[in-house]
Parts: structure tokens; C-alpha cells; sequence
């Protein structure tokens, strides 16, 4: 286990994870804004998903993507990413989750994100948090702001294949280590 909350468990992944992660990346509902609800195949998940999150990040000694579990009953919720975006500088990490449907609206995303910022700050050596999402993920831009984030910036980007919403961009949030204590 590498963290845990008053209702999650979050622990490194492991190739086993891939059954639940098939199934979370096959819910065109949680895949609407990463890639316009198109299935994932098993290869994927076995090829791009799990090398992803099973990387060790050297700076930190951590994967930088967790198994989000139900405390209570032990049930698969999604997962969670603190990552250095340099491999060998914690400095500045990137926050995301991806929850299955019937964890959103219970304040799950939003208690693992604030629980691994403050891990961040204060055991791993954070100093800047960022998040990024499509500008009309509402959804995850109000995890983002009840986390701590503010909003940095909105941007544009090319996308390989356009999906529905990806015209109106995208948007940073971000928390300073300074603003994070600032807010304690």
C-alpha cells in the first residue's frame, strides 16, 4: 500500500490490475474526454496502459500511478497519477485520476488528489502540482479546483484525432508548494 484515506486504499499497480483496467478503459462514458469513447484492447492495456503505470520514477522512489480500492469493501475504483514529468526531478508532478462511473459524485477523485498532493508536499519533494483536461471537462476541473488547483491557463493543441469538445481546448490548473501551505 502506498497510501490510504478515510475511504480509499491506494497501492502501486501490478499486471494483474488489467482486468479492472480493461474494463475502466472500456466505458465510453469514462473515455469521453481522453479519446471520444472508443474501445481500448487488451493489448492496449497490456502494451501502453501497464508499462505506463508501472514505471519507476527514480527521484522519488515511487511509481507515480496508484490502484484506487474502496477501503470498506475492496472494490475497484480507477487510479490516481502524482508523476514527476522529469524522471529524475520531483519538482514538478502532474496530477490525474480516471474513475469508474459509479465512484463519480461520492468525493473519491477528489479525496485521493487532495490526500497525494499533500504526500507530494510534504514526503516526496513537490514543489509545483499541474493538472491539464479538456476545457469542457467540468467534471474534472471541479476536482481540481476543491484539490487546492487554480486555473494557470487555457491552450491548444493538435490532436491526432479530434474529439467531441477538443475545439474548445484545453486548461491548466496548478498548485504551488507556497499556496498549498498557504491554504493549509
Amino acid at each position: 500500500m502506498f497510501l490510504e484515506t478515510e475511504r480509499l486504499v491506494l497501492r502501486p499497480a501490478t499486471a494483474a490490475d488489467a482486468p479492472d483496467l480493461l474494463a475502466l478503459d472500456n466505458d465510453p462514458a469514462v473515455m469521453r474526454y481522453i479519446n471520444g469513447g472508443r474501445p481500448t484492447s487488451p493489448e492496449d492495456i497490456r502494451d501502453r496502459t501497464l508499462p505506463r503505470l508501472l514505471h519507476d520514477h527514480p527521484c522519488t522512489g515511487t511509481r507515480g500511478y496508484w490502484i484506487a480500492r474502496e477501503k470498506d469493501t475492496g472494490a475497484f475504483l480507477g487510479w490516481f497519477e502524482l508523476r514527476p514529468l522529469d524522471d529524475h526531478d520531483p519538482a514538478v508532478v502532474e496530477l490525474g485520476y480516471r474513475l469508474n462511473r459509479a465512484a463519480w459524485g461520492r468525493g473519491y477523485a477528489t479525496e485521493g488528489a487532495r490526500a497525494l498532493i499533500d504526500k507530494g508536499f510534504t514526503v516526496l519533494g513537490v514543489q509545483r502540482v499541474t493538472a491539464n483536461t479538456m476545457a469542457v471537462n467540468a467534471g474534472s476541473r471541479r476536482v481540481m479546483e476543491k484539490a487546492g488547483l487554480a486555473f494557470l491557463r487555457a491552450y491548444t493543441e493538435d490532436w491526432p484525432e479530434a474529439i467531441e469538445g477538443s475545439e474548445h481546448g484545453e486548461v491548466e490548473y496548478e498548485l504551488t508548494r507556497e499556496a498549498w501551505q498557504r491554504g493549509r
